[in-house]
């Protein structure tokens, strides 16, 4: 008898590269910004990801230590560092 489900997002890099796929689908405003709740919205959703906020959270950490995404100090929006080609880059 399984006891807990598997949480795929519990994962650091695997969740940092959905958030980033995620991202990579959404047309960004002016200066390539996007808006922190369309990553966020379908990563954390029950018709989504199923993510959890700590599983958010260090995956963005993750993201921007990979050089992946930068948050803006406001911490409303993500701009995507490079269009998402070099993350199986290490």
């Amino acid at each position: 008898m399984k006891l807990m489900n598997e949480r795929p997002y519990s994962d650091p890099e695997a969740a940092a590269r959905k958030l980033v796929e995620i991202a990579n689908g959404i047309e960004a405003l002016q200066d390539g910004r996007i808006h922190i709740e369309k990553i966020n919205a379908p990563f954390l959703s029950k018709n989504g990801c199923k993510a959890t906020g700590p599983e958010f959270g260090t995956g963005i950490r993750y993201a921007i230590e990979r050089g992946w995404l930068q948050v803006h100090e406001s911490g409303t929006y993500v701009r995507l560092v490079s269009p998402g080609d070099n993350l199986m880059s290490p």
